[in-house]
């Protein structure tokens, strides 16, 4: 110790530091809880906005409709619309501002400004959760309501609103003002189930969005708030209030000037009753787009695609050719009992599209066009095709004399007469069942070569209800097969009597012509690049010559002299005597038109306007007639390519005359051949076409086959193949039939 230091007095203690309170503590502890609490929905929000996959704007598909138009690529023919409802998009650019004005007014007016997302309205909606009013809130962002709609979803909880706080801001940080207002005015609902700026201008007004005037717009922007509640329709005071609420906005907002806000007035809107968005289609042509869809599945456009690309879908149908066969159908039917009914398909030979369609007016009924119905003698020309193919020329004669089966029943004409012998050509024009039963069993393959001649010209091998066609329990169809006994499409008879008339070559039949999505992108284009040639174009032309003779004999001349060719048939309601299928198929070179007329339920007879039995040669006929003389009328009149005759020897050949009588005959061989190139000038017959109920019998009773599918009538009977019956009753319907 030194001099200058003091010791420390007697009994002195060192000073301790002074340690913090037990309330202190607990203060201090509650402050960083308070702290980490408080940072946890930062951290959450942080961790969420940072993993928000949001995508861009051309990435959101709502559900909207699909159009499917006729061949001009504008008319409306129908649509497809999505469960959610009726809906089209359209860009920005085709809203009037005013209009797009009219909604801010309405929904935001600080749109332009705001950040996309209102805490004031996540306030009010956190506690009304709390408080057990989930209704509570309000005051949401476009941006938000556009994130409600199309993304998280419209449940009440807090994970909703937590989800769309995240999704709104950071779509406010990443999409423009423009695409947040063009998505939101394209997915917002606007009552009368029409959703979007678009459908709800033609659910209000009529017109398209592009044409709206302030006051429209202001209209559609005030039912926003609550669609069904402020519909000037049903209530008109709230919408008044409402509306005037969004004109005042507008000028508030500077977009209005007040002098013109003064003198509008709420407009009027249409009369809900006279739209429905949800209709698809009507008529005929519910029927036509039954087809188009199954053909878009075909080709790969998925349902998907349909309810939220909003397609625009442009089909063969031409909507000229449309109306007049849909009107001169309809004004034949008037004519008829109550249950007639009628399917009537026209397709373009060269290109294999389907120009006009008539299955029946119900859109959501029964097709005609599409059902499988008894052919009668319509068939024949397949048989006729097949025997030239193997070398049969048209010049060949048959024996014409009933014919007897080897189960002993007889295949007679419809006048019990028509013995003696007849050839090809002939017995086409007269539809002679008998030498027609010769030719098909003089084929290499009899029945089944008939049925392939019918798949290769376009015949379907599958249809609703019969899977495999023209079979007999899986194997070779029966003899009535020449004479139409089983069951095919008026959509079938068309593409056979198109393929022959395109010289062999078949199209496939189609609807669609070309899809694309509502950004303009073509998903589909039908180029009609595919052809296949089915039989040769010799084949095809004699067939053509063959039935270019019955034009005259049916009463078919078609207007200014135009060439044609055409096969008439009838199918038998079983022992009755009875028809309950006629037919009427041809073409010219620019148009194949097949046409049936029966009976609701297919299982009763079917008479003409006189009351007596119905033939292909009557209202079959006279539709057939019109449907084409007034498509055609003003188009070039075409010629078919002249026939090269078929002469014996092109391919092997022996005649079988399996079914008794003589089969061909060799007799006047040449004086036939040259009778054939330069065959005579008919004129129209005025006795009844030798057309039989084309019903003839087999050698056992085929099944009845099943219903097309689905198939509110029953089945077609199958047919008692006992034509005799009929003999008696074919002079009574003579009188009605010529009048």
């Amino acid at each position: 110790m030194t001099n200058n230091e003091k010791a420390p007095e007697s009994g002195s203690t060192v000073a301790k530091k002074k340690k913090p309170s037990r309330i202190g503590q607990w203060l201090l502890a509650l402050l960083l809880l308070l702290v980490l609490i408080a940072s946890i929905p930062a951290l959450w929000f942080a961790w969420n906005y940072s993993r928000a996959n949001l995508p861009e704007p051309n990435e959101i598909e709502a559900a909207q409709i699909s159009n499917i138009y006729f061949s001009d690529a504008k008319t409306e023919l129908a649509r497809v619309v999505p469960p959610e409802g009726n809906r089209e998009q359209i860009p920005l650019d085709k809203v009037p501002v005013e209009v797009q004005n009219a909604v801010l007014a309405a929904e935001d007016r600080d749109f332009w400004e705001n950040s996309g997302f209102s805490f004031t309205g996540f306030g009010r909606a956190v506690i009304g959760q709390l408080t057990g009013n989930p209704s509570a809130g309000g005051g949401s962002t476009i941006t938000q309501q556009y994130v409600k709609n199309a993304i998280v979803g419209n449940e009440h909880s807090y994970q909703r609103k937590a989800k769309e706080l995240v999704y709104s801001i950071k779509m406010a940080n990443s999409w423009s003002k423009e695409e947040v207002l063009s998505a939101y005015l394209n997915t917002v609902y606007f009552g009368r189930n029409a959703y979007g700026i678009e459908a709800a201008a033609h659910a209000y007004f009529s017109k398209p969005a592009s044409e709206l005037t302030v006051e429209e717009g202001a209209v559609l922007a005030a039912s926003i708030q609550r669609p069904s509640q402020l519909d000037p329709w049903t209530n008109p005071e709230g919408a008044q209030d409402r509306w005037n609420y969004v004109m005042d906005g507008l000028v508030e907002m500077g977009a209005l000037d007040q002098n013109v806000r003064a003198q509008a007035q709420i407009p009027d809107t249409r009369d809900p009753a006279t739209y429905s968005a949800y209709t698809e289609a009507t008529g005929p042509n519910g029927l036509i787009k039954n087809q188009v869809m199954t053909e878009l599945a075909a080709i790969g456009i998925s349902e998907d695609d349909l309810t939220n690309r909003g397609l625009q879908i442009t089909t063969t149908i031409d909507k000229r050719a449309q109306d007049d066969t849909v009107r001169i159908a309809e004004e034949n039917l008037a004519n008829l009992q109550d249950d007639a009914r009628t399917g009537v398909v026209a397709v373009e030979p060269g290109t294999g599209a389907v120009r006009a369609y008539y299955g029946g007016n119900d859109a959501s009924g029964w097709d005609y066009a599409n059902a499988g119905l008894q052919t009668g003698s319509t068939f024949k020309i397949f048989t006729l095709a097949a025997a030239l193919q193997q070398g049969i020329p048209l010049n060949a004669y048959f024996d014409a004399s009933p014919v007897t089966l080897p189960n002993g029943a007889v295949v007679t004409n419809a006048d019990g007469g028509g013995g003696g012998m007849i050839n090809m050509t002939e017995a086409t024009r007269v539809s002679s069942n008998t030498a027609y039963m010769r030719i098909q069993d003089d084929l290499d393959n009899t029945t089944q070569d008939t049925a392939d001649m019918a798949h290769a010209l376009g015949v379907a091998r599958s249809i609703p209800g019969i899977p495999v066609t023209l079979r007999e329990n899986g194997g070779q169809p029966y003899e009535g097969i020449v004479l139409g006994q089983y069951q095919s499409r008026v959509l079938d008879m068309a593409v056979g009597v198109a393929t022959l008339t395109n010289r062999g070559v078949y199209h496939p039949t189609h609807f669609v012509e070309r899809v694309e999505d509502a950004r303009g992108e073509v998903l589909y284009e039908n180029d009609n690049d595919y052809a296949e040639r089915r039989v040769s174009a010799q084949v095809a032309d004699n067939v053509i010559q063959a039935m270019q003779t019955v034009i005259p004999y049916s009463y078919a001349n078609l207007a200014g002299g135009r060439p044609a060719a055409g096969k008439t048939g009838t199918a038998q309601l079983g022992d009755t005597g009875m028809n309950k299928d006629a037919w009427m198929v041809g073409s010219t070179p620019q148009l194949s038109v097949a046409v049936w007329v029966g009976t609701a339920d297919n299982t009763s007879p079917i008479y003409n306007e006189g009351g007596g039995m119905m033939w292909g040669a009557q209202t079959p006929t006279r539709i057939w007639k019109g449907v084409l003389d007034t498509v055609l009328e003003g188009q070039e009149v075409q010629n078919f390519h002249d026939a090269s005759p078929v002469y014996w020897g092109v391919n092997p050949y022996s005649g079988g005359a399996n079914l008794g009588g003589n089969s061909w005959s060799y007799y006047n061989q040449q004086q036939a051949t040259q009778q054939s190139e330069q065959p005579a000038e008919e004129q129209p017959s005025e006795e009844q076409p030798s057309e039989a109920p084309d019903s003839p019998p087999a050698p056992q009773q085929p099944a009845p086959a099943p219903a097309p599918a689905p198939a509110p009538a029953p089945a077609p009977a199958a047919p008692d193949l006992g034509l005799n019956d009929a003999v008696n009753d074919f002079f009574d319907g003579i009188e009605g039939a010529l009048q």
